[in-house]
């Protein structure tokens, strides 16, 4: 007889509408240019997502400088890319199709703006992600502070800033400890200006609330995304606080533990923005193989929203 076992799939989870446009351009540019096409990065931080588009005709290159032929079209990623890459594409006779989420290039926006209107500006982000090179690629060199935690918050000296002061963030971070790096600058800062309209994402926030509301009640979380995928980190993190201990990242290369699965009533699921629902019901069908599972998926958010396309694929 198969042991029972509850599984709370959160909802809204996977897919957002960033990566859905950015998946579908890759998919357009290889049916309107034929293959191959180039795209520089990661299109979004998804192994299989990149696999299957390989198969179809995409080259994933690190810089313009690994296309070998340069009469292909080039794709930029959903994260975005300093000025200097279309710069170096246009030196190079590339034609190019830019990927880039429009909730990413609504924050390129506002930096170019409040940079033009004469502000120190500051960016909540993780060092190194391709967001966030996108992003203080917008700008001169220096022109963007990076605020990484609570206590680089913390640390900033307001003698370094001369100018009024305004704070950015990256899309996809944990919306409470943006909250508690913010409240660390407006306390620092009063002064401060913010974005009218939150930068970090609808879908970072959906996800993350999902998460919250069932955590509390999981004897374990599974979490499906790639190693690199900062939303999909931050989710097992959310899980965490919020009260499963025993939350993990399924990535690619993870085993499914079955003996911790063995010591639980109640699991948790759910995915980060670019990881395919297949991957989802996957999991499942796996858990099922060993275990009568009763599934109730937990709502907080119906999404609606769709981004076009860029013109030239229209």
């Amino acid at each position: 007889m198969k042991k029972e076992l509850k599984i709370y799939l959160a909802s809204p989870r996977g897919f957002c509408a960033g990566v859905k446009r950015a998946i579908e351009i890759v998919d357009k540019s290889i049916n309107k240019y034929g293959s191959p096409v180039y795209v520089r990065h990661e299109i979004v931080h998804n192994k299989q997502v990149v696999e299957d588009l390989k198969k179809k005709g995409a080259i994933f290159v690190n810089e313009l400088s690994d296309i070998q032929d340069n009469t292909r079209p080039v794709v930029f990623s959903a994260h975005g890319v300093p000025k200097t890459v279309p710069r170096e594409a246009k030196i190079k006779k590339l034609s190019y199709v830019d990927a880039t989420c429009p909730l990413v290039s609504k924050v390129h926006r506002e930096s170019e703006q409040l940079y033009k209107n004469g502000y120190d500006i500051i960016l909540v982000g993780h060092n190194n992600h391709p967001e966030v090179i996108g992003t203080m690629g917008q700008l001169p060199k220096g022109a963007i502070t990076l605020v990484e935690t609570i206590n680089d918050a913390k640390s900033l000296v307001s003698k370094n800033f001369t100018k009024p002061m305004a704070y950015i963030t990256q899309t996809t971070l944990s919306v409470d400890d943006t909250a508690e790096i913010i409240a660390c600058l407006k306390k620092k800062f009063p002064s401060i200006k913010g974005p009218i309209k939150e930068d970090i994402c609808y879908a970072t926030t959906n996800r993350q609330t999902a998460v919250k509301k069932i955590a509390s009640k999981c004897d374990m979380f599974f979490i499906i995304g790639s190693r690199n995928s900062s939303n999909s980190a931050r989710l097992v993190e959310v899980a965490k606080k919020a009260g499963c201990k025993n939350s993990l990242l399924m990535h690619s290369e993870k085993e499914i533990p079955f003996e911790d699965i063995a010591n639980s009533k109640i699991i948790g699921i759910s995915s980060g923005a670019s990881a395919p629902e297949q991957l989802v019901q996957n999991l499942i069908r796996e858990i099922e193989k060993d275990y009568l599972v009763s599934i109730e998926e937990v709502s907080v958010a119906e999404e609606k929203v769709i981004f076009k396309l860029p013109k030239e694929l229209n």
